[in-house]
């Protein structure tokens, strides 16, 4: 029996490594064009799982799909995807939590090392005016400072040893691990205003949901020290840009780097994206060829094992398991 699998967006060229996998259930891909609302719900019907990258999953979708058994993410976060409205539909969530560790991790260093060493004022210097090294800001010795972690999951414990390794003290505030059971090498804080006043550099590491969009603010800004570097990776709208824009303008926080925005693409005229403080990146920090090439083999497997009757790994709505009306057929 042809089972047909929805694809909502990609972020690579080709769907060669998701038809290889899903040709284990006989599965037949539909990508969503542009990934509209209009055309995901257009398809959903016919859908016996969904793949999404990006996309927003309407949850109009989920209701128009009867025969649909689970919801498979690429990658790590969820607010794309009404988790709430799958479960009281029955249908299974899945995620790839092990990710791009290596990448993110790296791309946080790099971002890190960059504004420390403020290598874009230095680099684009000799052809504005001539061999000098001098820079907006006194760039700090990096070994010795402290590096504070918003949330401390998979991404925020690759990046411990790395920073580690430059001579960072490590500081992760995350109201689910006691300090006694933090990894040797970090402290753990579930104050936040104690992490920002003390870190020389905040990376933001926790999910986008209701508890976190704009936990960012004026508020938390104003107790980071003058000098301090905001790092977001994870998601844009865990800061509030405005707020943000009249920190680093008004010289409350010392610069920023950022690789995602809320929205994404940012618009043309948003003032962060003019600010000689800021570095922003294009929601890159995930990639690699091996990243993406294993991303899609796993986020298939796990629709793989869904249409086969088991249960993944990676669900992370297992509650619905217990429900009278789960679709998983075993």
């Amino acid at each position: 029996m042809t089972r047909r699998i929805l694809i909502t967006d990609i972020a690579w060229p080709d769907l060669e490594i998701e038809k290889e996998v899903l040709a284990a259930v006989d599965g037949e891909v539909m990508l969503a064009g542009d990934g509209t609302p209009e055309e995901i719900i257009a398809l959903a019907p016919q859908a016996d799982a969904i793949l999404t990258c990006w996309k927003d999953v309407p949850a109009e979708a989920l209701d128009i799909a009867p025969h649909c058994q689970m919801v498979s993410r690429y990658g790590i976060g969820l607010d794309n995807i009404p988790i709430g409205r799958a479960t009281e539909l029955g249908m299974l969530v899945t995620n790839v939590p092990d990710f791009c560790l290596e990448e993110v991790s790296d791309h946080v260093m790099a971002l890190l090392l960059a504004t420390a060493r403020q290598l874009f004022p230095l680099a684009r210097t000799p052809e504005r005016s001539g061999w000098t090294r001098e820079t907006p800001r006194p760039i700090p010795r990096v070994k010795g400072q402290t590096l504070g972690l918003i949330g401390f999951g998979n991404i925020a414990r690759a990046l411990v040893p790395k920073a580690l390794g430059f001579g960072l003290r490590v500081i992760a505030y995350t109201p689910r691990l006691r300090p006694q059971d933090a990894p040797q090498g970090v402290e753990v804080t579930n104050d936040l205003s104690e992490m920002l006043a003390a870190s020389d550099y905040v990376s933001i590491h926790c999910p986008l949901t209701e508890e976190t969009a704009h936990l960012i603010n004026d508020a938390a800004l104003a107790q980071m020290k003058s000098d301090a570097l905001l790092i977001n990776t994870s998601r844009g709208g865990v800061i509030d840009e405005e707020a943000l824009t009249r920190a680093l303008r008004d010289g409350r926080i010392g610069g920023a780097a950022l690789d995602v925005t809320d929205p994404e693409p940012p618009s043309a005229d948003n003032p962060l994206l003019t600010l000689e403080n800021v570095i922003v990146t294009p929601h890159a920090a995930f990639y690699s060829v091996a990243a993406t090439a294993e991303l899609a083999r796993k986020a298939a497997e796990n629709v793989v094992t869904v249409l086969r009757g088991e249960v993944p790994k990676t669900v992370v709505n297992a509650k619905v398991l217990d429900q009278e009306n789960c679709r998983l057929v075993r």
